[in-house]
């Protein structure tokens, strides 16, 4: 599975006896579960007869249930049992234990309820930006949104990249990119995608593929050969 950058966290936990091997620019590593920044430029996942619980969520709901701000995790693959110590553990084992999805879900749902209820949150003014940001669809100036939040740009952008780990303008880049990344991945020309999403022209919609997927538009591919997600997950 070739991951595209996302303008989500995701989180992926091996139910099975085997590893999922992780290839990216660190190298390649075997990992029973992991989490994935944003924006974590181009990275490889493969596995055999793989069952597993996937959550993808917001940098907003991130930054509580992981433990750590999506800035800390700066855009890599890291193991959850580096985020979560022994509750990764424990939790892969209760998740495994479970023979039904439904219970696995469950489970899945009372670990993080847990975890949000204990964990710091995000400043206000930063999750109004965040889902000001998706709700425009990456359309929005950085200007605009600090006239929003009451906060001067220089006091947002600070904020902002503090705990989402983006900056404001390379947040709007990549919801546009995901955009434009599910356009190409249903069939629509890359002309007809640059304008549906407000690229400047085609070239600028090259431009953005390639500094966030490392390709052309024409070798994202169709799906399932990519991964990609809305931005209004968890």
């Amino acid at each position: 599975m070739r991951v595209i950058p996302q303008p989500l966290v995701t989180v992926v936990i091996e139910l099975g006896d085997g590893a999922l091997a992780v290839e990216n620019t660190a190298g390649n590593r075997a990992l029973r579960s992991l989490a994935a920044g944003l924006a974590p430029g181009e990275v490889r996942i493969r596995g055999e007869h793989v069952d597993c619980v996937e959550v993808r969520m917001s940098p907003v709901s991130a930054y509580s249930l992981l433990g750590v701000s999506p800035t800390d995790l700066d855009g890599g693959v890291f193991g959850l049992e580096e985020l979560w110590g022994h509750h990764e553990s424990r939790l892969r084992e209760q998740l495994t234990s479970a023979r039904e999805w439904d219970d696995r879900f469950a489970l899945m749902d009372e670990f993080l309820a847990r975890r949000h209820a204990s964990a710091p949150s995000m400043d206000p003014e930063v999750v109004a930006s965040w889902e000001c940001i998706v709700s425009r669809r990456g359309q929005v100036r950085v200007g605009d949104l600090a006239v929003s939040c009451g906060w001067s740009r220089k006091r947002l952008w600070s904020r902002f990249t503090a705990q989402v780990g983006l900056t404001p303008k390379r947040a709007a880049m990549l919801v546009r990119f995901d955009r434009a990344v599910r356009g190409l991945s249903a069939g629509r020309g890359a002309a007809e995608v640059a304008v549906a999403c407000g690229y400047a022209d085609q070239s600028h919609l090259h431009r953005d593929v390639a500094a966030f997927a490392g390709c052309t538009p024409g070798a994202l591919g169709p799906p399932p050969d990519i991964y990609t997600a809305d931005a209004g997950h968890l």
